[in-house]
């Protein structure tokens, strides 16, 4: 599918892991499910398989537990939300974690567009509680699984993410030269088949018999393979020293198009356009949703530089202060305790690195260039956000 060969796994980090009791986040979910799968095979001395999903989370905790009989490794299903602060305190506390994965998040773009204030409560304020109580604990080590869409968002889950990344690189840079967790990031793109990605999708419209939709002729995104994806996850995780954020080599992006042409003749078919108008399956473009871009970039400027891991790199970009972080915070909770939209979008993208930039563009541009996301806020949200800058500074 991806047209190259795939990553053989070799986890020399496995001893960040092992004997060690790891909590994942978003266990029941595409990435956390598969780090369940992987941190057990390090041979850990617990596994707290924390999920917001009761399906989810009997899933996973099935699959975990059955493989882990025979060992003496304890599998806890902890069913809970990332922003229930006591949950979290509880949890952390009662089974001593020293390993955090978090993979908790609210990923799907069109959904977090309607839904932004959900978006932004689980992703940012979950981000902001689990990291807060894991320095409280105790905790050696946190890992968070980042996004590209992270990289200049133009919408609210992207933004919300960037601001995740902000909030533990500022833990991590609090924390400097005292004892608490090394904190760490991972930013990589699309996971192939994973929930909601375009790969379940065009099986199930090929199974129907068609037409197979892509957003644009143009669009392009970065794929791996879930098993991929962690393995370097973890790999990231255990050479973290505090504050990076690692990004993932994950190849040249690949078309969309080509993607669904692929699809459709794997399973035996061909694919009816102008070139072939007997084929078996429409291609059909529909137009880039809310939010979405043409191509994602793994880095804000470009730069990177080399790790031990040949498909390891570290991105080389500024973060906000301190004060700002905590600023943009005391305003992104006003907004979500007050239930305003507009002024959680605004404080969203405002404040994160690389964003401001696109914020003055959107308010520029033509009608529907953009789409009503995060960054079309009103000129007066942004005035204020800005206005709280200069005080911090």
């Amino acid at each position: 599918m991806l047209g190259r060969s795939g990553l053989t796994p070799h986890l020399d980090g496995a001893g960040s892991y092992a004997d060690r009791v790891v909590l994942i986040s978003g266990a029941g979910g595409s990435i956390g499910s598969e780090l369940s799968r992987q941190v057990l095979a390090c041979g850990p001395r617990k596994i707290i398989l924390f999920e917001l999903s009761e399906a989810a989370l009997y899933q996973v905790h099935q699959t975990i537990d059955r493989a882990a009989a025979g060992t003496n490794i304890e599998v806890i299903p902890v069913l809970g939300s990332v922003t229930d602060e006591r949950k979290i305190r509880k949890t952390l506390s009662v089974h001593a974690v020293q390993v955090v994965l978090h993979a908790a998040a609210y990923k799907h773009v069109p959904l977090v567009e309607l839904n932004p204030l959900a978006g932004l409560q689980n992703n940012v304020v979950g981000t902001k509680i689990l990291v807060n109580q894991s320095v409280a604990s105790g905790v050696e080590r946190f890992v968070l699984i980042s996004s590209d869409k992270a990289v200049r968002p133009i919408n609210v889950m992207g933004a919300s993410k960037r601001f995740c990344e902000l909030v533990a690189q500022d833990a991590s840079r609090r924390l400097a030269g005292r004892n608490g967790p090394v904190f760490s990031i991972v930013r990589f793109g699309n996971v192939l088949g994973s929930s909601g990605s375009v790969l379940p999708l065009f099986h199930d419209q090929v199974s129907r018999g068609g037409p197979v939709t892509v957003t644009h002729p143009d669009v392009s995104r970065f794929f791996m393979t879930v098993q991929e994806a962690v393995h370097l996850v973890l790999h990231a995780g255990s050479m973290a020293l505090g504050g990076e954020v690692f990004v993932l080599d994950m190849g040249e992006p690949v078309k969309i198009e080509t993607l669904a042409r692929r699809v459709v003749h794997n399973a035996g078919l061909s694919v009816r356009d102008e070139g072939n108008p007997t084929g078996d399956i429409q291609l059909k473009f529909i137009g880039l949703r809310r939010g979405e871009k043409l191509q994602e970039e793994l880095t804000v400027n470009g730069r990177r530089a080399a790790t031990s891991h040949p498909r390891i790199f570290t991105a080389i970009e500024a973060s906000l202060s301190e004060c700002e972080i905590a600023a943009g915070l005391r305003a992104l909770e006003q907004a979500l305790a007050n239930e305003d939209e507009e002024n959680a979008r605004a404080n969203a993208c405002n404040w994160v690195a690389g964003n401001a930039q696109v914020a003055e563009n959107a308010m520029r541009a033509p009608e529907g260039m953009y789409g009503p996301h995060c960054a079309a806020s009103l000129p007066s949200k942004i005035w204020r956000s800005q206005r709280m800058r200069s005080e911090c500074s």
